[in-house]
């Protein structure tokens, strides 16, 4: 752990997914082997209160508590002292963005679903109270339903209930709550029966007629007035524990009640006996509707197109404060050492939220040291005031001040640097797994892939126009209720211009489409400030290209919302109008993220196959690999700009394992022999594939993503696995393609299924991996992912050092210390085995230990039995045990790239981390199907002759520790430079991590 000035800066990182699954109990147990293996902080989902079963951690319903099903926070504090006894630090990922709806433990939801406008939650989501469809005035739509309504209704579905004095309704696991003035339609029903049952003077049936009075007396659930909504939560609450009173005194009563109930509930095959229960949902605050409709209709801003999880404001202060009152707490108590911050780009704004939430870290932190106070109060002295101003003086002296560890899990395009306004210290590493993917790619081969992809699928494909037909379906499919409430509000804006008032509805809408589909960002930030150069570019490159695509359409509009999207407005423009025109533009920006990321991220990378290593969040599938050149560029930047970097390899959002991609990325270096095996297996599985609606299946393009997947997560080392392992290998293939046709969305989607087509893929892929002997495609199979599986484990051990040796603050996604061939969600998120990895780690040591300095026996055992990962992790725990006692090299050193030079010059990377006299080399092999012949060959020693690797000035040392293997090497001359030879570098592990010995002043 190191400490930077009063800010925690971690070493080392590792992402837990916290569940029922994996507890606050087990992560305790876990923290001593991550001691071990080098971590300094926990790098946490979400941990407050989610849904019932929930895996992600994202669909929290309560932010003010502890998950209840990861044990509370008893449990919590028992993992955070044990972080704490071994140092370690505690990162949480929060959700500002959104809430779980589904769920009636959600009680800010269930309050605006009983109340409505007039809830004191209102404000805490985004909701359009006033739509154009006027059946929603004041309602929000709840697409909850499997069918059309008045089916569900007739075929019993919804059911009203009644318990502790409240009404409610049920669909399945969904209860809603009933508007309370609604009640006295349900208590009157039959009123003239109640009358007999207690006897007509009876206290107990006036107190019934009461609270029927009382019901009618309640503040509307449109009004906002304060003290009315005061009061009408007072009563209606009032009212439900006079009604629970009077039917546990009075059973006559609770029959009564219960038998209306059942009438309203109808009778199947009746349609008329539904009638009462339709009036009744008729004057709720929700509106029930087929989940289909969501993608038109629905009036609450939702995450992506997840109708389950709403929007929150978190731009209005009370619900900032009241989200993070749990958090504030957290911190305060030095529970929680840093944030990460899950999706700012939905945001209203996100540099305002940010700047915000540091000066909420800076307070709690300050509180905390001061035991719980913001510091002694002189008289008339308001200490958060004052800590408050102390922070606000310190931003504005250094407007880069960030008192507390933050990143944010923003997507960059390429170019693309995060804004600098936006307090964090970076993104959450994206930005580096790219290029550092793209350095095993051979470059020079992209356009003999082109020509591999396109003849296997028989047509040619331009990503740049599949990104724009991708996102355009989202705009009109999954998100076009987000695009029609631009529209109509864009509408509104025109009206109030004499020259723009005859722009249309329908013409306005799609000019919104074309520009976003256009995007080249996710989104930009425009506020009241004003708008950046680099919005502008921005904007205007979306305009200029929704124009030229469009020529038919009135290029006026085009320009209508370009003045928009810039703030420009007429001079006499009013406050108020112009207050409009800023919410129009901030709200435009919310919604270009979810097009994007819907559409490239969830539609384009299942559908561009051409080479799936590059289809990763962040990534730019149409640029075939990275120079070194570029990505040394990059690293230098972040030494300098961002050094405190979250930098990773894999995450729970990634498409593939690090592994995985590792392992495609050797085609890269045998496009010939590639072309090769593909074309064979497509003509031996012919016969394999079905027809549905006269198109085989899988066509073409799946069927070539199917290859590459195979090849990806083949199990390390094995032929045939046992039968139980290759059946669920077989179920994890079948899983993944089902995901990956249905996003896609070309042959099935998850709106609109397809089910003859989804069977004729599944039975494909059981058909062509059968283990019978006469199968020719395994075998063929097998003979090749051997090589591939073999050269990508050294890309994987390349990888991997980098990262932990690349300026910046290197992150594991949790098990990814062994060989991480995952795929994407919920693949990734299947529990760890933590028990192999943590008896590995123990006997690795062990074996450390007994071998002393010369490990070379156990480093050549490492290399054949390479399939168990234990040579991954042996690379792991080594490098990061040496970042940590060098912590302060590692986090403050710059970073300087190494040239090389000779016959395999081509094939390495290296460069040095220096600081003042301290230096540190890495040096990794790339490309290697081009220096081995067979995969039992080893890239050590010998095919190195002839290269090496040129020191700089920087570093001083000539005589260097492997830390890897204990061995030393000499830098000597080589016409006048000093150098390293690469086959002493490479003599004893497959990658180098050398510690400069300042003791040796002369080149040997």
């Amino acid at each position: 752990m190191e400490e930077h000035s009063s800010l925690r800066i971690p070493v080392a990182t590792y992402r837990l997914q916290m569940s029922h699954r994996f507890t606050f109990t087990d992560g305790q147990k876990l923290v001593p082997y991550l001691n071990d293996l080098g971590i300094t902080d926990v790098y946490s989902s979400p941990c407050f209160k989610t849904g019932k079963g929930s895996i992600s951690g994202y669909d929290i319903v309560d932010p003010n508590m502890l998950g209840p099903e990861m044990g509370g926070e008893p449990a919590f504090d028992r993992f955070i002292k044990e972080l704490k006894a071994h140092d370690m630090g505690f990162i949480l990922d929060i959700v500002p963005n959104h809430m779980n709806v589904e769920s009636d433990e959600n009680m800010w939801w269930m309050g605006v679903l009983e109340n409505g406008p007039s809830s004191p939650y209102a404000g805490f989501f985004d909701i359009d109270w006033h739509p154009t469809k006027r059946e929603l005035e004041n309602r929000v739509l709840i697409p909850i339903l499997g069918d059309q309504y008045g089916a569900i209704l007739e075929n019993q579905e919804l059911r009203l209930g009644f318990e502790k004095g409240a009404f409610f309704l049920s669909y399945f696991d969904h209860r809603l709550p009933i508007l309370p003035e609604t009640y006295k339609d349900i208590l009157s029903h039959r009123i003239d029966e109640a009358q007999t049952l207690p006897g007509r003077d009876h206290p107990d049936l006036a107190e019934l007629m009461s609270i029927i009075t009382a019901l009618t007396c309640l503040p509307s659930y449109t009004d906002k007035d304060p003290e009315k909504v005061v009061e009408r939560h007072r009563e209606k609450e009032i009212i439900k524990r006079r009604l629970q009173t009077l039917c546990d005194r009075n059973p006559a009563i609770r029959a009564y009640i219960e038998g209306n109930v059942a009438i309203y509930n109808g009778t199947k095959g009746d349609a008329k006996s539904f009638n009462l229960l339709d009036d009744l949902l008729g004057k709720q605050v929700w509106r029930l509707s087929f989940w289909s409709v969501a993608t038109e209709e629905i009036n609450y801003r939702r995450f992506f197109d997840i109708n389950g999880l709403a929007a929150t404001r978190m731009e209005n202060p009370e619900v900032f404060t009241k989200c993070n009152d749990l958090l504030s707490r957290l911190i305060r108590e030095g529970k929680v050492t840093g944030l990460r911050i899950d999706h700012p780009d939905g945001l209203y704004d996100p540099a305002r939220y940010f700047r915000e939430l540091q000066g909420l870290c800076f307070v709690e932190t300050r509180r905390g040291r001061a035991g719980g106070q913001s510091g002694s109060a002189a008289p008339g002295d308001d200490p958060e005031t004052r800590v408050r101003k102390e922070y606000e003086d310190a931003v504005s002296s250094d407007p880069r001040f960030k008192p507390f560890y933050i990143v944010g899990e923003k997507i960059l395009a390429r170019d693309e640097k995060v804004p600098e306004d936006w307090a964090i210290f970076s993104t959450i590493g994206y930005v580096f797994l790219n290029p550092l993917n793209g350095i095993f790619i051979e470059t020079g081969h992209g356009r003999a892939f082109d020509r591999i992809y396109e003849r296997f699928i028989g047509e040619k494909t331009k990503y740049a126009d599949l990104v724009y037909e991708k996102k355009k379906l989202i705009t009109l499919t999954s998100l076009s209720a987000e695009i029609n409430a631009l529209g109509q509000f864009l509408n509104r804006l025109s009206e109030k211009n004499r020259h723009t008032r005859d722009f249309t509805l329908n013409s306005l809408r799609t000019v919104i489409m074309e520009v976003i589909s256009c995007f080249p960002v996710y989104r930009t930030y425009v506020t009241a400030a004003g708008v950046e150069e680099r919005d502008r570019r921005y904007i205007a490159q979306a305009v200029r290209e929704g124009k030229r695509k469009n020529p038919a359409l009135n290029a006026s509009i085009f320009d209508f919302l370009h003045r928009v999207l810039l703030l420009k407005h007429p001079a006499d423009m009013s406050e108020a109008d112009r207050a409009q025109l800023i919410d129009f533009v901030m709200r435009f920006q919310q919604v270009t993220g979810p097009v994007t990321a819907k559409g490239i991220e969830d539609t384009v990378f299942y559908v561009y196959n051409k080479f799936v290593s590059l289809n990763e969040v962040g990534g730019s599938p149409d640029k075939f690999g990275t120079t070194l050149d570029a990505f040394h560029r990059q690293n230098m930047e972040t030494s300098i700009e961002r050094p405190y970097s979250l930098v990773t390899t894999s995450t729970h959002d990634t498409k593939r394992g690090e592994d995985a991609r590792a392992r495609i990325n050797v085609l890269s270096e045998i496009p010939d022999e590639w072309r090769t095996r593909v074309t064979r297996w497509s003509r031996l599985n012919r016969k394999k594939k079905r027809m549905a609606d006269d198109r085989p299946v899988p066509d073409s393009n799946e069927e070539y993503l199917l290859y590459q997947t195979l090849l990806a997560i083949w199990p390390p080392g094995a032929e045939l696995p046992g039968s139980e392992e290759y059946a669920q290998f077989i179920q994890r293939i079948k899983e993944y393609m089902l995901k990956a046709i249905r996003e896609a969305k070309i042959n099935s989607s998850w709106i609109s299924q397809e089910p003859s087509y989804e069977e004729g893929v599944l039975g494909f892929v059981e058909d062509i991996l059968s283990r019978a002997s006469a199968n020719p495609f395994v075998k063929d199979l097998v003979e090749f992912q051997e090589k591939i599986s073999y050269m990508g484990m050294f890309n994987s051990l390349s990888q991997a050092l980098i990262k932990i040796t690349s300026p910046g603050v290197p992150d594991f996604y949790q098990g990814s210390e062994l060989w991480d061939l995952n795929l994407v969600d919920p693949d990734n998120r299947k529990p760890v085995d933590f028990k192999i990895r943590k008896n590995m780690l123990s006997r690795l040591k062990r074996q450390a230990a007994l071998h002393g300095e010369d490990r070379s026996r156990m480093i050549k055992s490492l290399l054949s039995t390479w399939p168990t990962g234990a040579i991954k992790l042996y690379l792991t725990y080594t490098a990061l045990g040496f970042r940590k006692e060098k912590a302060s090299l590692f986090r403050d050193g710059a970073y300087v790239s190494l040239s090389s030079e000779g016959t395999r010059s081509e094939n390495v990377c290296a460069f040095a981390r220096f600081k003042e006299k301290n230096a540190v080399i890495t040096v990794v092999p790339r490309f290697l199907t081009h220096l081995i012949d067979s995969p039992r060959d080893l890239p050590l020693g010998r095919v190195w002759e002839g290269s090496w690797i040129t020191l700089s000035d920087e570093v001083t040392a000539n005589l260097f520790r492997d830390v890897f293997t204990g061995r030393e090497i000499f830098a000597v001359e080589e016409g006048g430079r000093r150098v390293l030879a690469l086959d002493q570098v490479f003599a004893g592990f497959p990658v180098a991590l050398l510690e400069g010995m300042e003791g040796a002043t002369r080149a040997g």
